[in-house]
């Protein structure tokens, strides 16, 4: 049998996956519709096994990294009820205050990968706070297709709101100076843009892949944009014209990148939809976007 790499996947298989991690199919549709492409020797359970997130082996930067003080926090949740836990990392050497970032997580609250991600940020010399939509609930349950299934029964406008608690609690961390972005990715992509219209105080948003804010909301954003899109991610690049009509016709500050040929989810280390190129050439434009904005 050949063995699975993503080159030998066929892209149907990776849509069908982005139906299965946004909730469009469930697990057993998914499965039956998986067995289509289960020729030649492959079992479904390699092939679903093989697109399934690895989080044991793909983290860069651990929990214990030396190089960084990183612990839980948690803040009020202003309409979710209790109190938002929020991962708080930032570099240990770091001398004075330093600028903000708040991590925004995909659709199945803040797992491993989100974690990692917010450490990297804190390696390039920010403050970054990755909190947990899933909080309300017990948190992250410790698997995407329970996170999923949790994240999908809170509103996801009162999720806005705890992202935009975190915020206001970054901002006045001490150890940071009051300049805060945000970043986010799938679910988080489209908080990036709705707190890019809801909080004047934010200085820079960087959505990667998210959905984007109604056209009405665009005269209310104040921070530049950075955009980031997959190619082949027809199902949320199908918003951009009149997202970005509405930006030049209020005379919004954004850049926007397409990477060719890769999918939904591409920065995503941990499953086949990752893509090396694209994700070190938007990891690049992101920190330097962030540390122009933030100075």
């Amino acid at each position: 049998m050949e063995k699975l790499s993503k080159e030998n996947i066929s892209q149907e298989v990776f849509d069908l996956y982005d139906d299965y991690a946004h909730n469009r199919i469930d697990r057993r549709q998914f499965l039956d519709k998986l067995s289509t492409y289960a020729v030649g020797g492959l079992t479904v359970t390699a092939l679903s096994s093989f697109l399934m997130p690895d989080y044991g082996n793909k983290i860069q930067v651990r929990a214990n990294d030396p190089r960084l003080i990183s612990d839980y926090i948690t803040f009020d949740s202003p309409k979710g009820g209790g109190t938002i836990k929020g991962l708080l990392s930032r570099p240990k050497n770091a001398t004075g205050k330093l600028p903000g970032i708040v991590v925004v997580h995909e659709n199945r609250g803040l797992n491993p990968h989100t974690e990692d991600v917010a450490r990297r940020f804190a390696l390039e010399g920010f403050i970054s706070l990755a909190p947990d939509a899933l909080s309300p609930m017990g948190g992250y349950p410790g698997t995407d297709d329970e996170g999923r299934t949790m994240q999908a029964k809170r509103d996801r406008n009162e999720i806005l709101e705890d992202f935009i608690a975190a915020f206001d609690t970054l901002i006045k961390n001490d150890n940071c100076t009051g300049k805060v972005g945000v970043v986010g990715f799938c679910f988080g992509g489209w908080v990036s843009n709705m707190m890019a219209a809801k909080v004047p105080g934010l200085l820079a948003a960087v959505p990667y892949y998210g959905g984007q804010a109604p056209v009405d909301l665009v005269p209310n954003i104040k921070a530049p944009l950075q955009l980031h899109f997959a190619s082949l991610d027809t199902r949320v690049n199908e918003g951009w014209p009149a997202y970005e009509a509405a930006l030049k016709e209020n005379n919004k500050a954004y850049e926007v990148y397409f990477y060719p040929d890769v999918n939904h989810g591409f920065l995503n280390d941990t499953t086949p939809r990752f893509d090396k190129a694209a994700t070190e050439l938007a990891w690049k434009r992101t920190i330097e976007f962030f540390k122009k904005k933030l100075a």
